[in-house]
């Protein structure tokens, strides 16, 4: 996998926590650059973390399923990516201007559970992990960050715009991936 194919994974899986993200801006109005920082790390670093959780997790079964490996990562992606589609279209979810400990550790693992299968999928793919993770953790801070300021600026305007992007872009990559074992 191409370090462009883990960028654009990156900004699918960056969608949630943006979307949060612009929400928590909303509901702080007058923000700070702190909050930008804080949304960013929290989200940032989840979203390294948990595909880094999922490789190694994933590793101890690679040899077993090598033949299967394209079906796993197509399945993973499409369903996080068709999850995200249909999120958009459920109910309005309220977010709090809370940033305390609790808060935003509850956020950054529920934003990052997709990020973990993504790190499954990467384990079959075999997938230099660490520019993996890392590549998604940046990519995440800074729409997290902008996601805040973003909020803070226009409200939810663009938040189920990007979350349909974000979804779609898993998809098509998971399509990508099972076109590529079968061919």
């Amino acid at each position: 996998m191409s370090w462009y194919e883990i960028f654009i994974i990156a900004i699918g899986l960056s969608m949630d926590a943006f979307a949060v993200s612009v929400c928590k801006g909303l509901s702080l109005g007058k923000i700070k650059p702190k909050h930008m920082v804080k949304a960013g790390l929290w989200f940032g670093g989840f979203q390294g973390l948990m595909p880094l959780i999922g490789f190694l997790l994933a590793g101890m079964f690679a040899g077993f399923i090598d033949h299967y490996d394209h079906w796993i990562a197509f399945v993973l992606l499409f369903l996080i990516g068709g999850n995200m589609v249909r999120e958009v279209f459920g109910k309005e979810e309220k977010v709090s201007a809370d940033m305390d400990v609790k808060t935003m550790l509850l956020m950054a693992i529920a934003t990052s559970i997709d990020a973990l299968a993504v790190g499954v999928s990467f384990a079959f793919l075999n997938v230099s992990i660490i520019p993996a993770v890392l590549t998604i953790g940046a990519t995440t801070f800074v729409f997290s960050a902008a996601g805040v300021k973003l909020g803070s600026i226009f409200g939810t305007k663009y938040q189920k715009g990007a979350q349909l992007t974000g979804g779609i872009i898993l998809m098509l990559i998971g399509i990508k991936i099972l076109l590529e074992g079968i061919l």
